[in-house]
C-alpha cells in the first residue's frame, strides 16, 4: 500500500523540480530533428504551463495503479475546477480585438495626458501608464482578464530582436508582482481572495479596507521606480503604443464589456458563466471581420496548469497546516510570501482557510504574504501563466527561467512586503 498524501507530495516536489529546468529541456531539444518524437517529446517538457497539469495526470495514473482507480476516479470527480475554467473564459474573452483597442485607447490617452507632466519619451510615460493602472484595472475586470489585457499590449511593445534579457526578465517580473497586488482592491478579483471571501465571510469594503491602501501604495512604486531606473533603456528598446487602425463599431464593444462583466459576475457558478462563453463564441463568429482568432491554446494550457495545480493542492495539507498554525503574524507574512515562490497562492490562502484555529489577523496576514509573493515564480499566481504564454514567443526558446525570474521579481516583491507590512492591517 502506498501512502497517497507522500505520493501527490513528491510527485508535486518534481514538479517544482521540473519548472526550473524547463530552459534545458527546450535546449535539450534542439538536438534533436525538428518534429521527431524526441523532439516534439522534449518540447511538450519545456513548456512551463504543461508541467503540473502533466504530473498531476502521473500521480493519478500511478494512484490507480497502487490503489485500483475507484478511489483516484472519486477524488477527482470531488474536485472543484471552477477556477481554471473560469480563467479559461475570461483570457480568452479578455485578449479579444475589441477588449484590447479599448484598453489601448483608455492608456494611450491618458499617455497623451501624463506627457504634458511628465518630462519622459512617450513610450517611457505609456509603459509607466500600463504598469500603474493595468494592474489596479485587475480589481474590477479580475486579475486574469488584467494580465491578458496587459500582456498582449506589451507584445506590440516589445522588440524581441532589441530587448535586453535582463530588461525583459525586470518588465515580466513586474507585470507578475503588480498583477498579484492589484488585483487586491476588491473580494472578486484576485484568486488567492476570491478562493476564501465565502468562507471567512470578507466583503468589497473588508478587502479595499484591509489591503487596498497597501495594494496601491505598493504599484505605484514599483511601477514609477521601474520605469525611472531603466527609462533610457525603454526609450531605447520598446515600441511606442499605436491606436487600432481599423474603427471597431462601438455596440461590438459594448457587447464584449457586457459579456466580460457576465462572466465576472457569475464567475462562483461554473454551469453559468461557461454557458455565457458560449454564446460570446457564437457573437464572435458573427462578428469575425472586427475579431483576431480567439486564444484558445493559450486558455487551454493556463487552465491545464492550474488543474494541476489543484490536484496536487489538498496533498500539501499535511506539511502546511502545521506551519501556518504555529506561526504568530509577522512570521505567517514572511513565511506565507516565501511558501508562495513554490504552492500558487490560492492553494496556500485556501489551505490556510482549513485551519480552523487561525485568527482574523493571521488570516490579513497570510493573504497579505501570498499577495506579495505573487510574482517570485510562475506559479505562485494563478494568471501567471496566461501572461507568460503572450509574451513566450519574445523570450529565448520560448521558455522561462526561474531563476532569472526569482531575481527580477525580488526587488518589486519587497516593495509589496514592505507596504502591506507597514501599511497592512495584522
Amino acid at each position: 500500500m502506498v501512502d497517497v498524501s507522500y505520493l501527490g507530495t513528491g510527485l508535486f516536489a518534481v514538479a517544482l523540480a521540473h519548472t526550473f529546468l524547463v530552459s534545458f529541456f527546450a535546449k535539450l531539444s534542439r538536438k534533436f530533428e525538428k518534429g521527431s518524437p524526441m523532439e516534439s517529446f522534449l518540447h511538450l517538457l519545456s513548456e512551463v504551463e504543461v508541467v503540473f497539469g502533466l504530473w498531476a495526470f502521473v500521480f493519478l495514473v500511478m494512484w490507480s495503479i497502487f490503489e485500483g482507480p475507484k478511489d483516484a476516479i472519486t477524488y477527482q470527480q470531488s474536485l472543484n475546477m471552477t477556477e481554471p475554467l473560469f480563467i479559461f473564459c475570461i483570457l480568452i474573452v479578455a485578449s479579444t480585438r475589441p477588449l484590447i483597442s479599448l484598453s489601448r485607447l483608455l492608456i494611450y490617452s491618458l499617455s497623451r495626458f501624463a506627457e504634458k507632466v511628465l518630462p519622459f519619451p512617450t513610450v517611457v510615460v505609456q509603459f509607466l501608464i500600463l504598469m500603474t493602472l493595468g494592474p489596479l484595472l485587475g480589481s474590477v475586470i479580475t486579475e486574469p482578464a488584467a494580465i491578458t489585457i496587459l500582456a498582449l499590449l506589451l507584445y506590440r511593445m516589445i522588440d524581441g530582436d532589441k530587448i535586453q534579457s535582463h530588461l525583459l526578465y525586470g518588465i515580466i517580473g513586474l507585470l507578475f508582482v503588480n498583477i498579484s497586488v492589484g488585483g487586491s482592491l476588491t473580494h472578486f478579483a484576485a484568486p488567492p481572495i476570491m478562493i476564501i471571501a465565502r468562507a471567512w465571510d470578507w466583503s468589497l469594503g473588508d478587502v479595499f479596507s484591509n489591503l487596498g491602501v497597501a495594494a496601491i501604495v505598493a504599484v505605484v512604486l514599483n511601477s514609477g521606480l521601474f520605469t525611472l531606473y531603466f527609462r533610457k533603456e525603454i526609450a531605447k528598446t520598446l515600441t511606442p503604443m499605436t491606436l487600432e487602425k481599423q474603427h471597431i463599431p462601438l455596440w461590438i464593444t459594448m457587447n464584449h464589456i457586457l459579456f466580460l462583466i457576465a462572466i465576472v459576475a457569475t464567475s462562483h457558478y461554473v454551469n453559468v458563466f461557461f454557458g455565457i462563453f458560449l454564446i460570446f463564441i457564437g457573437f464572435t463568429t458573427v462578428t469575425k471581420v472586427y475579431q483576431d482568432g480567439l486564444k484558445f491554446k493559450e486558455g487551454f494550457l493556463v487552465a491545464f496548469f492550474l488543474g494541476g495545480l489543484v490536484v496536487f493542492g489538498s496533498f500539501q495539507r499535511w506539511w502546511l497546516e502545521p506551519i501556518i498554525s504555529s506561526l504568530n503574524e509577522t512570521t505567517l507574512f514572511l513565511s506565507a510570501t516565501g511558501l508562495t515562490a513554490i504552492t500558487d497562492n490560492a492553494a496556500l490562502t485556501y489551505l490556510g482557510s482549513q485551519v480552523a484555529s487561525i485568527t482574523d489577523s493571521s488570516k490579513w496576514a497570510l493573504v497579505s504574504g501570498a499577495l506579495a509573493g505573487g510574482g517570485l515564480t510562475i506559479l505562485a499566481n494563478a494568471p501567471n501563466p496566461a501572461g507568460f504564454s503572450i509574451l513566450s514567443s519574445k523570450f529565448p526558446d520560448s521558455s522561462l527561467n526561474a531563476l532569472k525570474l526569482l531575481m527580477a521579481a525580488f526587488l518589486p516583491t519587497c516593495i509589496a512586503i514592505l507596504s502591506f507590512y507597514l501599511l497592512g492591517n495584522f
